[in-house]
């Protein structure tokens, strides 16, 4: 029985990318369940990050620029008190500080001091190429190096304080809108620094870049049901 031929369509691809997948896995599961053969993606997210992730595939691969180039939206949580190499639960607690002197006043003010056109040094664990290699594979291997800083853009930094003074590590959410290349984990290891205390990241989710939005994004295994469906792959050959 011969197998019916590769679909290459043009399409713009909205996912919400599942916890612990890093955004090649999806990639790699959409081509191979629906036979795509040229297909990207326009922005990663972190293995531990949840939400939307922009895929082309055909024509529209020559897009990707543009879409990553796009405004982003994130909510997610952040833990005071409390720090780790990555900033995230990638990996272990290395240190634990007195959050009860921290008032939303302090909060409030350090976040003000992270808005708008600022400097920022990626986190040690990122996709950041150093001499042709990725800083978190540096990173795993207990390697020191020197980060250089970029300008980006945080236009939106909101915080929910409500929860601080409750907890000896308070858990706050938070909702960042921001430009390309802004690492999330930055701006909370930053937080912690200026507080001078410590803050890691307990969730983020990426709810909008562009005019690209979560509640439009489709499950992995739903995209790849409907799309064999409407392309007919599910049909005997």
């Amino acid at each position: 029985m011969q197998s019916q031929p590769a679909p290459d369509p043009a399409l713009v691809i909205l996912i919400d990318k599942p916890f612990e997948w890093t955004s090649f896995d999806v990639v790699n599961k959409l081509r191979r369940g629906c036979r795509i053969k040229k297909l990207g993606h326009a922005g990663t997210l972190d293995p531990l990050a949840t939400g939307l992730l922009i895929l082309c595939s055909g024509k529209k691969t020559k897009e990707i620029d543009q879409y990553q180039a796009q405004e982003k939206e994130y909510t997610g949580t952040l833990v005071l008190g409390r720090t780790t190499p990555s900033v995230d639960l990638e990996t272990e607690f290395d240190a634990e500080f007195d959050t009860t002197g921290i008032t939303p006043e302090q909060i409030q003010e350090a976040v003000k001091q992270l808005t708008g056109e600022i400097q920022q040094i990626p986190p040690i664990y990122s996709a950041v190429r150093v001499n042709g290699e990725r800083l978190y594979e540096k990173a795993r291997r207990g390697e020191t190096m020197e980060i250089k800083s970029r300008i980006v853009t945080v236009s939106e930094f909101e915080v929910d304080t409500t929860q601080l003074g409750v907890e000896p590590f308070p858990e706050i959410s938070f909702r960042i809108v921001c430009s390309k290349g802004t690492y999330i984990r930055s701006l909370v290891r930053d937080l912690g620094l200026l507080l001078q205390n410590g803050a890691y990241m307990s969730s983020l989710c990426r709810t909008r870049i562009g005019d690209f939005r979560i509640e439009s994004a489709e499950t992995v295994e739903g995209f790849i049901t409907r799309y064999r469906t409407e392309y007919g792959l599910n049909q005997p050959a």
